[in-house]
């Protein structure tokens, strides 16, 4: 019997259905012209699960997509399978296993450092592809690595360190650190107390610390077959986690906040006895239904006082947005723009809307401007779309 469209999940149809195939096209028809100072590959990753099916959008295999800009040219546009063992397993579910750290997915996000392209996903051990997409093999950093890694671990500007973190701990320590050389050694792996396994998206970085975010997403094993066996629980509270780079489990500070739930934030830096963050919050998350998007993220800023020990919580502007990010330049310092994708409002559970817009913030001003994008729901040959009047600042930060 075939499938209702309106019976399929969002993350399974339309502009998100799985892409079945991998595509290699070369000499792309570019519309309007590519400044020749972009050089390089421009990698994507995201859940695309191979079976067809998957019970929710955050899982999936992994599948990245690459254009390749040289010269004022897009010499090529290609897709893989990150072939990791849960693809390349026969009966596919999309749903990885969680007591092999190498069966991954490799599906949420891409960064590059010491010379190696990792592709990530937080329950698992990342991922490694080469320039061209190929699959080389999973990343434990000669086996000093033991614990799964965050998808979205951050890189010093300035010192060239990777910076990350484990929660998928299902016995204490719940919370592991992890910090990485320059040159791809794991340098500290760093076990942290916390009272509950929490799901920790992601976390912040300055240039002395980092902020670990303890909040009330807890694990729930009776939502296992949702795809994410985490409920919100403002009962288990909210706190801050202010660390030493280099400092261990006994040197960590905790400030209570008010319950809330941050997937990502934009930046952190200091400022004299403070440490400012930004953030995308939300009032909750899975946490009044099943409706993943009951609550969107709007930009925050949290400062954390460390001589008072207090922390002062501001909401900066009431636009649905998340995913932000600053120049890779500026993570951890005081940057002058953060960059958010507009969201849909709160309730949108049919079809999520991503990308309608890009909003950017000057932080140094609170001010905000908006790129709107046009979306585009059928594409008859490949070609990559410039923005004529979009002018990239981010080398200044």
């Amino acid at each position: 019997m075939a499938t209702i469209e309106s019976e399929t999940p969002w993350h399974l149809r339309g502009n998100w259905a799985p892409v079945q195939t991998e595509v290699t096209a070369e000499n792309l028809t570019v519309e309007g012209s590519i400044p020749p100072q972009l050089e390089g590959v421009y990698i994507r990753t995201g859940p695309n699960p191979k079976s067809g099916f998957s019970p929710h959008w955050f899982m999936g295999d992994g599948m990245v997509h690459g254009v390749r800009l040289s010269q004022g040219k897009a010499e090529w546009y290609r897709n893989r399978f990150v072939q990791t063992p849960n693809i390349t397993k026969t009966g596919n579910s999309s749903t990885p296993d969680l007591g092999d750290l190498s069966n991954g997915s490799a599906n949420t996000h891409v960064v590059t450092h010491a010379g190696t392209i990792l592709c990530l996903e937080e329950g698992h051990w990342p991922w490694k592809i080469d320039k061209e997409l190929n699959t080389v093999g999973f990343e434990n950093y000669g086996g000093s690595l033991t614990t799964s890694m965050t998808a979205h671990p951050k890189i010093c500007p300035e010192t060239g360190e990777l910076l990350a973190f484990s929660y998928f701990s299902f016995e204490p320590p719940y919370l592991t650190y992890l910090r990485i050389s320059p040159d791809g050694q794991l340098l500290q792996s760093e076990g942290i107390d916390i009272p509950n396994m929490v799901m920790m998206h992601d976390f912040n970085v300055t240039r002395n610390h980092v902020v670990f975010m303890d909040l009330p997403l807890v694990l729930d094993l009776s939502l296992l077959e949702s795809g994410v066996p985490f409920g919100f629980n403002p009962s288990a509270g909210a706190r801050l986690g202010v660390m030493p780079r280099e400092g261990s489990n006994a040197d960590i500070r905790w400030f209570d906040i008010d319950p809330c739930y941050v997937f990502h934030p934009v930046n952190a830096f200091e400022e004299g006895e403070k440490i400012v963050l930004y953030v995308s919050r939300q009032p909750e998350a899975f946490g009044s239904s099943s409706d993943d998007y009951a609550e969107v993220g709007r930009l925050w800023r949290w400062t954390i006082d460390l001589a008072s020990g207090t922390v002062t919580e501001e909401q900066i502007d009431d636009r649905p947005g998340d995913f932000g990010r600053v120049a890779d330049s500026v993570v951890g310092l005081d940057a002058n723009y953060g960059y958010l994708m507009a969201m849909a409002g709160e309730g949108n559970s049919e079809e999520p809307v991503y990308g309608s817009a890009l909003w950017k913030y000057d932080l140094q001003q609170v001010n905000v401007g908006s790129i709107i994008l046009e979306r585009v729901s059928e594409v008859e040959n490949l070609s990559l779309l410039l923005i004529p009047n979009l002018t990239v600042r981010m080398r200044v930060g």
